[in-house]
């Protein structure tokens, strides 16, 4: 009895003591009614914490008498803070609370389990500029993401391309001044990668992977909310930045392999101030590459700073920038002549030597590019949220670039050289300002953007001429000056009357600056009229200001654009399958051009009215099997009109009015059909015209920028799971494309770039902290080629090894 007393007394000093505490309960759901799942519920600056279960229910127990803020977040939602009083032995129900899509500025990187399906992305912020998830988008987009390019131990922006259905390489990246970066083919029109985290991010050179968090590809003309600027009639290429994320980690790479490949990458985050919610991550690589042709190397260091600051949880701040140094031999392309026959319609008949680069490693160029960007993100109240952007990009190109060109009127196959020396710089600023809302208008659900747009670019050039630097056959012979081993000196006039300087004496230096100016305001609204049924709307008003040459006013001209779009999608099964049909709109603003020859007077500024495209697009989404099979498939016809082509009858003279109709199909597949296997597949089938022409030297012939009329990918990659094995994985796959023209016009009749199937394999080890893997690119050393209006060609077999730590 003495013992017992003391406890019974205890066991009801307790009781009563956790009877005076209050409770907290509540459900949350998401804008549609539906109940959220695994909602994480806290209160602030305490451990006190539960999750809602199926039903969006939680209960917080014993919690003392006081003020607090209860803090709600969830994955892909607006984290939502609650003033509340607890009073002793009452229990606060806050009924329904309601939590809203949106992106935090630290939920880029977050942990989310063990992701199946590993090569799909199902949600994104920055195609719609809204956080939509791809089945509920009606335009279609290909996301290439990190797991796929580690996956692949992709080395450099090219291949990492290879992976988006429908996208083939024209041109790789020259280097030159203005148009140096890479051109690629998309729905039959040429595209070049422009867009950083859904601003304009500009580079002469290549873009480096080693800051890549994933590629996101737009098909089909996309300038209702982007513009012309960045965007083609075939879509648009966003690179999505790795971004700072709660906690500290990080990781080193390295990468060497055949043609005198070394790669270091380096990857660290970490908090600077974990109470003012203060990150910073850092992403840099070094990487050194030669060619295997008998001269070219590319070299690159690059840095990119990132920082978020989280003030509250209404605003926050970010950071972002990708700095380059590289320098290059600009890549060996051979130029066909665009209006006379070639000696030559094939390879065969051209006898080309492709282990000859018709240059010298001293023939360099230098492409120090910069890019921006910042951010400030304001929770206006539960419904409307502000964002605003900066970025300012700078590219510039300085060195020798040199091209080898048929004029077609030299015996055989014979190619005259030139070269210049490039002094060009590009200057780029956008800032925009965007209010982005998800409310209701009585039960119609509407997640709307709304903004303005502005942006400056400025072009500086004061490169030299081109010079004639000798003849040479795509066999290796030369006349002339000897293209392969030139004299370069550094000054642009020397006394010596030899070497590349000597001959660009005799060049003029060009003092060019241009500049102009786009003023935008657009709105895009997505409808719920059910929980199946949506609809989406937008609309871009879009002023043109072209300066032109700045010492020369007379070059400038302004125009004013209207460009919609609208969207139709249903859900027959939520989430799971959704049918959908859009119409999206680009356009092109002509410079005015001065038209009538110049031998008989002066000649008069003809103006154009902008060109026109318009698509219009239908097909199907998955996401079947719990997200193990995410599938799109859709058709496309897109009609481009009002486009301006030289006068056949006149040189001197522009007229309007060609009309070229690019339509196809699209099969996309991203597939986890057991545990450890991820399967990425794709095909696309584009059928391209100009059906409607003056000139007669294109008309109903494919044009060349629409590439191959088939592109296939493939990739699969199984590791294993548990066993002896465990760890261990594989991979393989393959890349293709049928023929393609590099050159179709009447008066120069075709060459026709053969079809080619590229097969690729890799095996590695995974760790916990590390990896190790081997990549065999073009495993049977097939001879292939790419090209628009060129020839260039494209690396043999090539092996990777790959070592990489986590911490």
């Amino acid at each position: 009895m003495k013992i017992l007393l003391p406890v019974l007394t205890l066991l009801l000093l307790t009781h009563v003591s956790l009877a005076q505490n209050g409770t907290i309960t509540g459900t949350i759901k998401d804008s549609n009614e539906a109940p959220l799942f695994g909602v994480n519920v806290s209160i602030k600056n305490t451990s006190i914490g539960t999750q809602t279960n199926e039903y969006g229910d939680f209960v917080l127990s014993n919690v003392e008498q006081g003020e607090y803020t209860l803090l709600i977040s969830y994955l892909g939602f607006k984290t939502k803070e609650i003033q509340l009083t607890v009073a002793n032995d009452q229990n606060s129900d806050l009924e329904t609370i309601t939590l809203y899509e949106g992106n935090e500025i630290l939920s880029e990187v977050t942990v989310e389990g063990e992701r199946r399906n590993k090569f799909s992305r199902k949600k994104t912020a920055y195609v719609s500029k809204l956080p939509l998830k791809d089945i509920e988008n009606t335009q279609v987009y290909s996301t290439i993401t990190n797991e796929i390019l580690k996956s692949q131990v992709v080395t450099n922006f090219d291949d990492a391309l290879k992976n988006a259905t429908g996208v083939e390489q024209l041109w790789t990246s020259t280097g030159r001044g203005g148009d140096g970066a890479g051109y690629y083919s998309l729905r039959g029109f040429s595209v070049q990668p422009q867009l950083v985290n859904g601003l304009p991010g500009l580079t002469n050179g290549t873009i480096n992977p080693a800051n890549i968090e994933r590629i996101e590809v737009l098909k089909g003309p996309s300038a209702t909310l982007f513009g012309n600027a960045v965007s083609s009639y075939g879509g648009l290429i966003n690179v999505v930045t790795k971004k700072p994320y709660v906690g500290t980690g990080g990781e080193l790479s390295f990468t060497s392999g055949t043609y005198g490949l070394n790669q270091i990458v380096g990857d660290f985050n970490t908090a600077l101030s974990k109470e003012d919610n203060l990150y910073f991550r850092l992403n840099t690589a070094y990487t050194t590459e030669q060619s295997f042709q008998d001269a070219g190397f590319r070299k690159s260091f690059f840095v990119a700073p990132s920082l978020s600051y989280k003030v509250n949880n209404r605003l926050s701040f970010s950071f972002y920038g990708e700095i380059t140094q590289a320098e290059q031999t600009n890549p060996t392309f051979l130029f066909l002549n665009r209006s006379a026959p070639t000696a030559a319609s094939n390879l065969d008949e051209l006898n080309y030597n492709n282990k000859l680069s018709f240059t010298s490693n001293d023939l360099t160029l230098q492409n120090p590019t910069q890019n921006y960007r910042i951010e400030m993100d304001y929770k206006v109240s539960d419904t409307w949220q502000s964002q605003t952007l900066l970025s300012k990009s700078s590219t510039s190109t300085k060195g020798y670039y040199s091209y080898l060109f048929d004029y077609g009127i030299l015996e055989g196959n014979t190619y005259s050289r030139f070269i210049n020396k490039q002094n060009a710089n590009t200057q780029t600023t956008d800032i925009q300002q965007n209010f982005i809302g998800d409310f209701k208008i009585a039960s119609l659900r509407n997640r709307m953007v709304v903004g303005i747009d502005y942006f400056n670019e400025t072009q500086t050039n004061n490169s030299t001429g081109y010079a004639f630097y000798g003849n040479v056959t795509p066999s290796g012979g030369s006349n002339g000056d000897n293209p392969f081993t030139p004299d370069v000196e550094d000054d642009l006039f020397p006394l010596s009357t030899s070497g590349v300087d000597a001959v660009l004496a005799s060049q003029g230096v060009s003092n060019v600056k241009s500049k102009y100016h786009i003023y935008s305001i657009y709105a895009s609204d997505v409808i719920n009229f059910t929980d199946n049924l949506s609809a989406m709307v937008g609309l871009r008003l879009d002023h043109f200001d072209n300066e032109g040459d700045v010492t020369n006013l007379e070059d400038g001209y302004d125009q004013t654009t209207l460009s919609p779009k609208f969207g139709v999608l249903y859900q027959p099964i939520k989430d799971k399958l959704s049918v959908f049909g859009n119409f999206q709109n680009g356009f092109t603003n002509v410079a005015p051009q001065l038209v009538g020859d110049p031998d008989d007077g002066p000649q008069t500024l003809k103006t154009f009215d902008p060109e026109q495209a318009n698509q219009l697009e239908f097909g199907i989404k998955t996401n079947l099997f719990n997200n193990r099979l995410n599938a799109t498939v859709s058709y496309y016809d897109i009609k481009v009109k009002d486009r301006v082509i030289t006068d056949p009858s006149s040189p001197f003279n522009k007229i309007q009015g060609g009309e070229v109709v690019s339509k196809g199909f699209e099969i996309e597949i991203n597939a986890n059909p057991i545990k450890g296997l991820n399967i990425r597949a794709g095909y696309s089938n584009n059928d391209s015209e100009t059906t409607r022409s003056d000139n007669t030297e294109i008309l109903n012939r494919r044009p060349l920028e629409a590439g191959p009329e088939t592109l296939y990918n493939f990739w699969a990659n199984y590791e294993f799971q548990d066993g002896t094995f465990d760890g261990f994985g594989v991979g393989l796959g393959f890349n293709g494309a049928s023929e393609r023209f590099a050159i179709n016009y009447e008066s120069t009749g075709e060459f026709i770039l053969p079809s080619y199937t590229i097969a690729n394999a890799s095996v590695f080890y995974q760790a916990d902290k590390y990896r190790i893997g081997l990549k065999l690119n073009n495993a049977f050393n097939k001879e292939y080629y790419k090209g628009w209006t060129t020839i260039n060609p494209q690396t043999p077999r090539a092996l990777f090894a790959n070592i990489s730590y986590q911490f």
